[in-house]
């Protein structure tokens, strides 16, 4: 059993060149399977965890992540079906502010939902190791968004991206890894500001990225009552999560991001369950705002964030927009950082300059949420997504894929100003037209829906049912299809 990440990667090897010789991309193929990070096998200590948790290493995968509590959570598919979670990571950086990334240059890291296909693994990063988020999705190209090259990597070091240590990377990256050797053919990421509770809800209750909050928040809610990966569409210039063709049809769903969206429905199990729960922390929220929970204020003048784990470890370093004191990881859990922590590393700082004014407790609901907003608008041009052997080509030039510029290396002094950012306009969340309103009904007690979890041998089906509109498509000769021969 010790030989065997060694004879895991020469059969590895085996694979990838005989598809590599019929590609013609021989010297690439191997120079992947010779990859010594790429192939780094997971942690026994992580393995013992999956298996106390009832999981596989090669069961699929779900990424959360959360900016305000910098945290990155991976969740794996156990054997009764359902998600659990499995780990959390506390993140060491990302950039720019609480909200989506709108235009290319803002900072932002992006918020909303992604899906990572094999393709998108970069195993030559100059970041250590890295995948690509698929920034722009659909929605994003619907709105006219634009922007590339968003990653989570290592390197503690963000332009737009969410920056872990080299060590949690090479773990993150394995996990994925090995969810695509069990037939997952894409892992969900769903990228929040925050948690989507009742408390963070009432204390950014004013903030103008409010309804684009809840929409997203609503993708949250189906996958915290069922534990499913959500199934995630686009219509209309907004998400829609798991819809289903209505009784009696048997025509296909068919979605346009900018389109009229089709005639579907939720299944009422789910619907039910996420109604309820969205009317109990609307209860809770404004529960909240009457006893007078103050109004998160905005600081432009901080460039993102970093979890206090690696804060405390640094110099006169500041979490800046990550909260402290809400994160599920405390840092006495840690002996010392999850991680090597670079010299260059760039802690957020506050832009004097740029700092607000203080702001007065507002008690008073949202006026953002009753805002008329504009309607989609149509990209200037859809992303192009290209596939792992051409990457592959870039990668082995020393071109990195995980950011515009390599990062510097400035001392630990040096740091970058922040650039105060227009708030963006915010959108409506339009209703479905042709599916019934929620309707709120009583309180009951805890709620869980009553789903079918999938069977443990249908990963591979299950996995292409979560498949987001936009991602990559699976194409001829990929890394994915040629892994599908080690099954």
């Amino acid at each position: 059993m010790q030989d065997r990440p060694l004879v895991r990667a020469l059969l590895t090897s085996v694979v990838l060149a005989t598809a590599g010789v019929l590609a013609g991309c021989n010297s690439d193929e191997l120079s992947l399977a010779r990859n010594a990070r790429a192939n780094k096998p997971i942690p026994e200590k992580l393995v013992a965890e999956m298996q106390s948790k009832n999981m596989d290493p090669q069961s699929p995968m779900l990424v959360r992540l959360f900016k305000q509590e910098a945290e990155l959570e991976v969740w794996k598919q156990t054997r009764d079906g359902q998600y659990a979670l499995l780990k959390t990571y506390p993140i060491c950086r990302w950039s720019g502010d609480l909200g989506p990334k709108v235009r290319e240059g803002d900072r932002q890291a992006p918020e909303g939902f992604y899906s990572i296909t094999p393709g998108q693994m970069n195993p030559q990063s100059s970041y250590y190791l890295s995948f690509n988020i698929g920034y722009p999705n659909a929605f994003d190209r619907a709105l006219g968004r634009t922007g590339s090259q968003l990653m989570v990597h290592g390197d503690c070091s963000s332009r737009g991206c969410y920056a872990m240590t080299d060590e949690q990377i090479s773990e993150i990256y394995s996990l994925g890894r090995e969810s695509f050797f069990g037939g997952q053919r894409a892992f969900q990421v769903q990228a929040y500001p925050f948690k989507m509770t009742p408390l963070n809800m009432a204390r950014h209750r004013n903030n103008p990225n409010m309804p684009f909050w809840k929409m997203i928040k609503e993708g949250y809610d189906h996958f915290q009552v069922t534990r499913q990966e959500p199934k995630v569409e686009v219509c209309e210039g907004r998400y829609v999560f798991n819809p289903a063709p209505p009784p009696g049809s048997n025509k296909s769903l068919t979605f346009n991001a900018t389109a009229k969206c089709p005639t579907y429905v939720v299944p009422e199990d789910i619907a039910q369950a996420v109604r309820q729960k969205q009317h109990d922390d609307e209860v809770k929220v404004a529960d909240l705002i009457a006893k007078g929970t103050p109004v998160a204020q905005r600081r432009p003048d901080i460039d993102g964030g970093m979890h206090k784990v690696f804060a405390s470890k640094i110099p006169d370093a500041a979490t800046g927009l990550s909260d402290p004191d809400s994160s599920s990881v405390e840092s006495s859990a840690f002996g010392r950082a999850p991680g090597t922590i670079p010299s260059h590393v760039n802690p957020p700082k506050a832009v004097a300059s740029l700092a607000p004014a203080p702001a007065a407790i507002n008690d008073e609901p949202s006026a953002a949420a009753s805002v008329a907003l504009p309607g989609p608008r149509v990209a200037n041009a859809p992303s192009s997504e290209r596939n792992f052997l051409s990457s592959l080509a870039q990668r082995g030039s020393g071109t990195d894929t995980t950011a515009s510029t390599p990062s510097p290396k400035p001392k630990p002094a040096a740091a970058h100003p922040a650039v105060a950012k227009p708030a963006e306009t915010p959108r409506s969340v339009v209703a479905t037209a042709n599916a019934k309103p929620a309707v709120h009904k009583p309180a009951d007690p805890p709620h869980v829906a009553t789903v079918k979890p999938a069977p443990k041998n249908n990963a591979a089906a299950t996995a292409t049912g979560g498949t987001l509109s936009g991602a990559a498509p699976v194409v001829s000769g990929s890394f994915e299809s040629r892994f599908s021969a080690m099954r």
